[in-house]
Formats: C-alpha cells, sequence, structure tokens
C-alpha cells in the first residue's frame, strides 16, 4: 500500500519572483498545478513538506551561482501563491538534494511514507537530486510532469528522462494521479 507524502521544492521567491541569475520563468505555469494537488494532499491527509533552499553565503552553491536564497531573506521563502499552511513541515536544504544533511528523510520515516510526490523547480537539478536520494533510500518516486519544471524544455525532459531511467520514477500527468486519488 502506499503511504504518500507531496513533497514542494524550492518554490522561492528568488527563483519563481525575482530577476537573478537562478530564476526559472517557466515555474509559473506550475503554480496552479501545485496548488492543486497541496489541495488534494490536505484533503486526502497526505503529507505536505516544503524542502526549500536557505543557503549561508559560505555554502558551495552560493560559490557556484552566486547569492541566492540567503536563509532568512525574502527570497528563501515560498511563494505567496504555494506558502505552507500550520501542520504542513518545512525542510530547510543547503545543496540540491532535499536529503543531504537534512531532516527529511527522518520525517518520512516518522510518517511511515514509502512514497514521495517531487514538485517544484528545478527538474534536472534539484528534483532530480532528490529522486536519486529518495531512490537510494528505498522510497517509491511519482513525478507529476506538470508539477515540475526548469529553465528550458530540454532541461526539463533531459532530468524526467534520466529520473525514469536510472531511479524508476513513475511520471505521469497530474490528472491522472489525482484519478488514482478519488480511486483510494
Amino acid at each position: 500500500m502506499l503511504a504518500l507524502a507531496t513533497i514542494v521544492v524550492d518554490m522561492l521567491n528568488d527563483f519563481v519572483k525575482e530577476k537573478g541569475v537562478l530564476r526559472c520563468d517557466r515555474a509559473k505555469r506550475i503554480i496552479p498545478k501545485i496548488r492543486r494537488l497541496i489541495s488534494i494532499s490536505r484533503r486526502k491527509k497526505i503529507p505536505i513538506i516544503y524542502a526549500n533552499d536557505a543557503h549561508t553565503l559560505l555554502d558551495k552553491e552560493v560559490e557556484l551561482w552566486g547569492p541566492h536564497a540567503i536563509a532568512g531573506t525574502w527570497g528563501s521563502k515560498v511563494i505567496n501563491e504555494l506558502k505552507p499552511r500550520k501542520g504542513d513541515l518545512v525542510v530547510e536544504k543547503r545543496r540540491y538534494s532535499a536529503y543531504y544533511d537534512t531532516t527529511l528523510d527522518h520525517l518520512l520515516k516518522q510518517l511511515d511514507v514509502n512514497t514521495i510526490i517531487l514538485t517544484g523547480i528545478l527538474t534536472h537539478v534539484c528534483i532530480q537530486h532528490t529522486a536519486a536520494d529518495a531512490y537510494f533510500r528505498n522510497y517509491k518516486i511519482i513525478v507529476p510532469i506538470d508539477c515540475v519544471e526548469a529553465t528550458t524544455e530540454d532541461d526539463h525532459l533531459r532530468g524526467i528522462d534520466l529520473m525514469k531511467k536510472l531511479y524508476a520514477a513513475e511520471v505521469v500527468k497530474l490528472d491522472k494521479l489525482i484519478k488514482r486519488f478519488s480511486e483510494v
């Protein structure tokens, strides 16, 4: 039996609203789909976990990409359209993967989750690295293709392809996933 958690990765002001080097203009198109999935997850009592970059100026990613999503700043906050509510969980990360040096795995084990639904940005970076670490920890991975995005279509599709081939991710349209929820 599937024990699900919905994970929202890096839907932050710096990446969606700011005009910085890591802005993903294509992220705007997935906001309504993620909002819909969050709403259904809440109704179905599926835990929602936000995995957010929260960097210090000493982080390797800041060294590589420049300052972004600095902990405690407006840029590191989830966009208003998707912001967490009471009962949602938040994991701060300092690397691409939501598992690396965070409490995510511990939280999922406490919740008896065996399957994660990955949403957010960037498909070929943070989503893909999180999928890899989930796979290495024996989680089933579901990626609603219309709830993840990258800065280019090529990057998006490359990330999707790698997750399917290397991590056995089930890639599905949100409507199909929601239909499965209604059958439970």
